[in-house]
């Protein structure tokens, strides 16, 4: 049997936007997250989470502090009840010709071969037009996008939905 999962990307969905986070100190989750996830479980979702990292080929930060960063937001998911299936990150340039860095799909498909997500009927909750280019590219036909400080023009943008905060995305995914 396949999953139906909810991705998320990481900065401006989850947590406030803040250039090239790598400290715990600087991650403030965005409110409302923890409710629309535990929302999504009982729906019967998966829930992964996306992420560009380019901070890492910048050389701002390292994978260590990634990594450090990662397990220290699951275990604040998990002390909510909020089982995490999996993360995905891309420590790629912009520029960089990998396949992974959004809004290519390659971490949507690899998660699609090692947890066997039905793609139909999952969903991308993302704060940037390559969000949802990714999502699409990967045959996720629902998409969310969020307003979370980046620049979006409503009216060109590919998302199915546009709303202020990942909270707003229970009354859309029932």
């Amino acid at each position: 049997m396949s999953n139906k999962t909810i991705f998320l990307d990481r900065d401006g969905v989850i947590n406030y936007e803040v250039n090239y986070l790598h400290k715990i100190g600087d991650f403030k989750f965005i409110s409302g997250t923890f409710d629309a996830c535990q929302s999504f479980l009982k729906l019967g979702y998966k829930i992964i989470i996306i992420t560009n990292q380019s901070g890492i080929a910048r050389g701002y930060y390292s994978v260590n502090d990634y990594e450090k960063l990662t397990n220290w937001m699951l275990s604040q998911f998990k002390d909510q009840g909020i089982l995490i299936l999996d993360t995905f990150y891309c420590p790629h340039l912009p520029e960089s010709n990998c396949t992974c860095r959004k809004p290519n799909p390659g971490m949507f498909i690899k998660a699609k071969n090692k947890h066997n997500i039905d793609m139909n009927n999952s969903w991308i909750i993302g704060d940037k037009e390559t969000d949802i280019e990714a999502a699409k590219s990967a045959c996720i036909p629902n998409t969310i996008l969020v307003r979370s400080g980046h620049k979006i023009i409503e009216s060109e943008s590919k998302a199915g939905f546009i709303i202020d905060s990942i909270e707003n995305s229970k009354s859309i995914i029932t």
